[in-house]
């Protein structure tokens, strides 16, 4: 019997289920990066631009056995995968795990790492030398960024604006206020209830002075980011999978995660269909799902691992090292988290540590060039 398993996407999720799968199955890895990218450190290496060498892991010891194939998928179906190149790789089970597109610098188009990190660099420049930054959007980038900005330069001034009129809507209100209550320590200027007329002239991480009109009146600024606009990529599904698509670009799933009328097909991460929020650790549990489902199956047995949304938020989101806010969820509700208690768990690694031992790198140097 075949054993292969075609993951489309090396992000958080699938490089999770490739490394879970790889002594069970012939896991092809298709993806065009030559290094995984840990977008979580993207807001820090900015401001500090020596963690840009902390956030590119290679792929190549990821997996013992399974095979990594740096192409774009342009067209999957249910049973197999049209790299770009023309080549199609025939699979028993295909995981879709091609996540989402969001704003650079906070998520990267760049196929080379290299290439990534000198415009992180780049970035940084054009940051440093501006005196006045706005953020447009107050969710947890956009606070983040803000966090990490005032720490290293805390002359800086620095504004969000949002059409929202509270911040994480959704969390305790003990971690609102914490989360208020840093920022204005921090000196943050929030504003929120407000829309831009425009968007700046120049690109989002290019300085220039300008001046915006906005529902509260004109803002001047040096250099400006965009913390919204996630988009879900999933335009390559084709043939039998073509139906599977939501109008907003999301794959429905089942709760087994598989692809809904297609057993040997799952999907894991930001493009599954599921009502809760798209974050790494997410992707990671679904990845386990999905792995222990597939072992099922190439053993012959029926799956039966099932992955329900938690019920309530979760979030651990940094302000810089030493500061920020968390929840997490427990069965008797939420649990909210002092930002020691953050700082422990996210703010001082920012999780680098956990995946560089997943990509059989810890304790090294970052690779020249990556």
């Amino acid at each position: 019997m075949s054993r292969t398993v075609a993951i489309i996407g090396g992000g958080y999720g699938g490089a999770a289920a490739a490394k879970a799968l790889d002594e069970h199955a012939d896991v092809v890895l298709i993806e065009p990066k030559d290094a995984f990218v840990q977008n979580a450190a993207s807001m820090r290496a900015l401001a500090r631009p020596e963690w840009a060498g902390k956030m590119f892991f290679p792929y190549d010891r990821l997996m013992e056995r399974g095979r990594i194939v740096r192409e774009r998928a342009v067209s999957v179906d249910s049973r197999g995968v049209l790299l770009a190149s023309g080549e199609r790789v025939e699979a028993d089970y295909l995981v879709l795990a091609t996540g989402s597109v969001y704003p650079f610098p906070f998520k990267f188009e760049d196929d080379l790492a290299g290439q990534a990190r000198e415009r992180i660099h780049a970035v940084h420049e054009e940051l440093a030398g501006a005196g006045r930054v706005l953020i447009a959007g107050a969710g947890p980038v956009g606070l983040e960024l803000a966090g990490e900005i005032k720490v290293v330069w805390p002359d800086k001034r620095v504004t969000i604006v949002d059409p929202g009129t509270e911040l994480l809507p959704a969390f305790e209100p003990q971690v609102r206020a914490d989360l208020r209550r840093q920022l204005a320590e921090l000196g943050v200027e929030l504003l929120l209830g407000t829309t831009l007329d425009a968007e700046p002239p120049a690109g989002p991480g290019r300085a220039g002075p300008f001046t915006v009109g906005s529902t509260a009146g004109e803002l001047s600024a040096d250099i400006w980011f965009r913390a919204y606009g996630v988009r879900v990529r999933t335009g390559y599904l084709d043939g039998d999978l073509g139906d599977a698509r939501t109008p907003r670009g999301h794959v429905r799933v089942t709760e087994r995660l598989n692809v809904e009328g297609h057993e040997h097909v799952y999907a894991i991460g930001d493009i599954t269909d599921l009502a809760e929020a798209k974050m790494a650790g997410n992707a990671m549990q679904h990845a386990e799902v999905v792995a222990a489902n597939i072992i099922a199956q190439l053993r012959g047995e029926r799956p039966s691992s099932v992955y329900r949304p938690s019920p309530l938020p979760f979030v651990l989101l940094p302000l810089g090292a030493e500061g920020g806010v968390g929840q997490l969820p427990s069965p008797e509700g939420p649990i909210v988290l002092p930002a020691e208690s953050v700082a422990d768990y996210k703010g001082r690694d920012l999780f680098t540590g956990r995946f560089a031992e997943l990509f059989g790198v810890a304790g090294e140097p970052a690779p020249a060039g990556v």
